[in-house]
């Protein structure tokens, strides 16, 4: 296959509640054969909201919907390479990872190698085979260019627990971010169903109808001057770009996002040339997932972790106080 193809499904209605994931797919899609649709969720290319779903024999639930990727021909397995991780905890059922910026999470067509899929497997040796071959372990993701905290499981029933902590919205999760412009009110709460652009399909976007509920709780944590803020989201949903999306809807989109808030320059008079140089060519969204709060899946304990600003970030930061 020469190049990605992506499927979305409607939202499941209370007609098929109840209904297995891949007789679900294959009425959605007939064009595609109903062996291929059970691969496609063994090697781990089906997701609900930003969550893999690896068994073809998953009962799906009224309101969900699904994003099914048929990828260009890769390695049929990722192979375990030596890549330093910065590792927040571990034991023998779970990993906390730190994932800086420029890491792609799990192999995908052009990241075949390097991702953290392949240093988790160098790793741990083994991980939890629910997510399918392509993704071992992973339970979550957050974009490349995006740093922060990820959880994955060393075996099937930790992920299978995390992942109904994920479906259930009961994992806490917040981020930092940069965002042009000040927030009013400097602390708040977007909402809005987010779902695929109908003017772009690799984008999201706030939907009137076909989408996602989305719920954003957003407080200000630093402002500069009336030009720039630092923000800490809490994501009470968990839907794809979520904070990058609502923050655009909200007229703050992220610094050095590229796709969400092209063309958006810091404009400050009397600010150094440099200070404004330096924002403006801020090359990754100024996005970081600095906590993660779930409740272990084998012990039963609470379990939060906290991970601070990167290097980046913490420079941006400093840049941006001297405005």
């Amino acid at each position: 296959m020469s190049d990605i193809q992506i499927y979305n499904t409607p939202i499941v209605n209370k007609d098929f509640k109840g209904l297995r994931i891949d007789k679900f797919l294959a009425a959605c899609f007939p064009d595609i054969s109903r062996s291929q649709i059970q691969r496609m969720i063994a090697w781990g290319n089906v997701v609900c909201d930003d969550v893999t779903v690896g068994d073809n024999s998953y009962k799906i639930k009224e309101g969900e919907s699904f994003v099914l990727t048929l990828p260009e021909a890769v390695d049929a397995e990722p192979r375990p390479q030596d890549i330093p991780l910065d590792i927040v905890y571990e034991d023998k059922d779970i990993i906390v990872v730190n994932k800086p910026c420029g890491m792609v999470v799990h192999p995908a067509p052009g990241a075949a190698n390097g991702t953290l899929v392949n240093a988790l497997l160098y790793h741990c040796h083994d991980l939890s085979g629910i997510g399918g071959v392509k993704r071992p372990g992973i339970v979550h993701r957050i974009d490349k260019d995006t740093s922060g905290l990820l959880v994955a499981a060393k075996n099937d029933n930790a992920h299978k627990l995390l992942c109904e902590q994920f479906a259930e919205h009961s994992i806490e999760r917040t981020y930092f971010a940069f965002v042009f412009g000040m927030p009013n009110p400097a602390d708040g709460t977007i909402e809005g169903s987010i779902g695929r652009s109908p003017y772009d399909r690799k984008k999201m976007a706030i939907v009137a109808k076909g989408g996602k509920h989305a719920v954003t709780h957003y407080q200000t944590v630093e402002k500069f001057r009336d030009k720039a803020a630092l923000i800490k989201c809490r994501l009470e949903t968990g839907r794809t770009h979520q904070i990058r999306v609502h923050m655009t809807f909200a007229g703050h989109s992220l610094i050095g996002d590229k796709v969400y808030g092209k063309g958006r320059k810091l404009i400050v008079k009397n600010a150094p040339e440099e200070v404004t140089a330096f924002v403006n060519s801020f090359p990754r969204q100024a996005l970081h997932a600095q906590s993660l709060g779930f409740v272990h899946p084998v012990t039963g304990e609470k379990m939060f972790f906290e991970a601070s600003l990167p290097a980046d970030l913490q420079e941006l930061l400093q840049v941006l106080r001297q405005i």
